[in-house]
């Protein structure tokens, strides 16, 4: 039997990077929908001034 060299940890780096910005990314998705429905529902319920008032900008 031969002695293999010791698993690489690059690949699971790269693996959990990965999955890190999966996670991440499906948060900001999750964040940008939710105010997208809160605006729907406030157009839909007829009500004007619905855009959310950000400062700074």
């Amino acid at each position: 039997m031969e002695d293999e060299p010791p698993p690489s940890r690059a690949k699971a780096l790269v693996v959990l990077l990965l999955l890190l910005g999966l996670v991440a990314g499906g948060w900001v998705l999750a964040r940008h929908l939710a105010e997208v429905a809160k605006t729907e529902d406030c157009l839909m319920a007829g009500r004007r001034n619905c855009a959310p008032i950000r400062p700074g900008s």
